[in-house]
């Protein structure tokens, strides 16, 4: 029988597609005022708690699906084409880009019409939903835009509120505080993992307040007579709020050497870690494509940096760039004795499908670095193109929690042994690896997590060491699930962006054996290629791949490529010249943007 649950995602009737045509009408003219009695209008819905359900299940669609989870791109992956953020690129649009309200609209036209429902649990439950995806809403639009207008009502088509200047950062923010507060005090405390409850309320809560706290920190912000201190306790109260009172742990396995794997290759999300996700499956018409995004030719190409493939540890805790030489090992030496989750993310020696028994070494047609990404990849049943996968995804898990959690009370200065003993350390524990130590990691900071082509130089304190090794435990438990544009904006390192983009070391042309087996597996070459036994892969050098010395060096991606950011700029999106212009200019531009207008 299918999940109820699922069905009522998914149920979305012609009658709420009616009303929402209803709402996009009223007030836009006095004739379109009177709605005929036999039409549904908003006075006359919202009255149950299946009417408040059904319309609310249309909020869902602004949480991100695969391309805002899988397919991230900064410089940790790199991809066929680099993208126009790195590039600095960007352009000020016209319109769009990010700058859109009629979500807000829906959201803030259910809160006016609950009160239709006369029964106040329920009324209360849904208004909980609206005001948790109100304040995701205004989240996302702060991390983009930074300062813009809040709106808590539904707005006429002449109102003069649209033509009003932004509202500060500090307002929007505590609005969406408030608005979580609300949330997690009426949703429900059942799990549920398609829904939204109380417990994705206090992890939304958590990461809001942790990205608004370092955002302020290392962008030197204090407004309105607040600073980062108050969003950080904040952090810390909604995390530790959720490990005391949720249930939530790990998910667990059966095997060290899989669960990482695993975790993201379950057709059905584990309860047990995964707070909310978004439920795939093709009997829905729902699926999507994260097999054929990594293993088709004409995808994107997405690859691991050798950066971030570097930042990995070895087994034993210690630091892979610790070692002699370890910029010029082979393929199939940097692959020994690392991370567990390092053989869990891409693909390294003696790699299998989960339903194969062949062995597979990285694909050089289908990663523009040679760093494969295997992570959500499940069997060969889902290759297709045309959006095959079922697996579903994750939006919150308790992971992420955990590393907010350590991550605002290190900044904070309050971090100790013990909690990191029930977050980080849970994590590496999971796969294996020996615990974080931090009077070791203060006493030790890694010098290549400080340097500014590799690492985040802008740490300082008391506290460098732990807070460097919590981002290195952070990017590599949530690569790939839409995290890391928006850490190194808040951390204010886009200048590290201005890294080398480098792939898998190539000593020179000829045969490689990438998975150290004996036998050839690429051919590197120049002019035409050379007759090779069946099975191995040629690539011209300069035409099908560049390395960076020319006959050597590493996969270089974008080697006639520079990306290039900056700092006055680069940190927030700008406002589209339409609704400049519509406003008269009282929305004023991002600083660093300048779009020629003149009010």
């Amino acid at each position: 029988m299918m999940n109820k649950t699922r069905y009522n995602i998914y149920k979305i009737a012609g009658a709420i597609a009616s009303l929402v045509l209803v709402l996009g009408l009223v007030s836009c003219d006095k004739a379109l005022d009177v709605t005929p009695k036999d039409r549904l209008t908003p006075e006359n819905y919202f009255r149950n708690e299946n009417e408040l359900e059904m319309f609310s299940n249309t909020f869902y669609a602004m949480l991100p699906g695969e391309s805002g989870i899988i397919r991230e791109s900064a410089d940790i992956i790199a991809k066929s084409e680099m993208i126009d953020e790195l590039r600095g690129t960007r352009i000020i649009p016209g319109s769009g880009s990010g700058w859109t309200w009629s979500q807000l609209r829906d959201i803030n036209t259910m809160l006016e019409y609950s009160v239709n429902c006369e029964d106040r649990k329920v009324r209360n439950e849904y208004d909980a939903v609206a005001r948790f995806f109100r304040a995701y809403f205004y989240f996302e639009k702060v991390k983009r835009f930074g300062d813009v207008p809040w709106y808590d009502r539904q707005l006429d088509s002449n109102d003069p509120e649209l033509k009003k200047p932004r509202d500060s950062r500090e307002f929007i923010m505590s609005k969406v505080l408030e608005d979580l507060d609300f949330a997690i005090q009426y949703l429900p405390a059942e799990r549920q993992l398609y829904r939204v409850t109380k417990w994705t309320a206090l992890a939304l809560k958590s990461r809001a307040s942790l990205f608004e706290g370092t955002f302020r920190k290392y962008h030197g912000l204090t407004i309105d007579g607040v600073g980062y201190e108050y969003y950080l306790k904040e952090s810390v109260k909604a995390s530790e709020d959720f490990i005391n009172q949720s249930g939530y742990g790990l998910y667990y396995g059966n095997d060290p050497a899989t669960v990482y794997r695993d975790l993201f290759t379950s057709m059905d999300a584990k309860p047990d870690e995964i707070i909310l996700a978004r439920d795939f499956n093709k009997a829905l018409g729902k699926a999507h494509n994260s097999n054929f995004y990594t293993l088709g030719s004409t995808y994107g190409k997405p690859g691991l940096t050798k950066k971030m493939v570097n930042s990995y540890l070895m087994a034993d805790g210690s630091r892979f760039t610790d070692k002699d030489g370890y910029e010029t090992y082979h393929f199939s030496e940097e692959m020994k004795n690392r991370d567990p989750r390092l053989s869990q993310t891409i693909r390294t020696p003696g790699y299998k499908r989960l339903d194969g028994t062949v062995t597979l070494t990285p694909d050089l047609l289908t990663s523009s670095t040679g760093y494969q990404p295997i992570k959500y990849v499940t069997t060969t049943k889902y290759d297709g193109p045309n959006t095959e996968s079922e697996n579903d995804l994750p939006l919150f898990r308790t992971a992420e929690v955990y590393l907010s959690h350590a991550e605002a009370k290190a900044e904070l200065g309050t971090l100790t042994q013990a909690d990191l003993d029930r977050t980080v350390n849970l994590l590496r524990g999971r796969v294996g690896m020996p615990a974080l130590v931090m009077s070791e990691a203060n006493a030790n900071p890694d010098p290549y997590l400080m340097d500014p082509k590799t690492g985040y130089p802008h740490v300082t304190g008391t506290n460098k060491g732990v807070i460097l090794e919590i981002r290195r435990e952070r990017a590599i438990e949530l690569i790939m699930e839409g995290f890391r544009y928006d850490d190194m904006m808040r951390w204010k390192e886009g200048k590290t962006f201005e890294t080398d983009y480098h792939g898998i070391y190539i000593p020179g042309l000829g045969g490689h054996d990438f998975d150290g087996d004996g036998k050839i597996d690429v051919y590197f070459h120049r002019g035409a290629a050379p007759s090779v036994p069946a099975g191995v892969l040629t690539r011209e050098v300069d035409v099908e791949i560049f390395l960076s010395e020319g006959d050597s060096g590493y996969i270089s991606p974008y080697k006639n490529v520079k990306a290039k950011w900056n700092e006055d700029r680069d940190y927030l999106y700008p406002i589209p010249l339409d609704d400049r212009m519509l406003t008269g200019g009282a929305l004023e531009q991002n600083p660093g943007w300048d779009d020629g207008l003149t009010f």
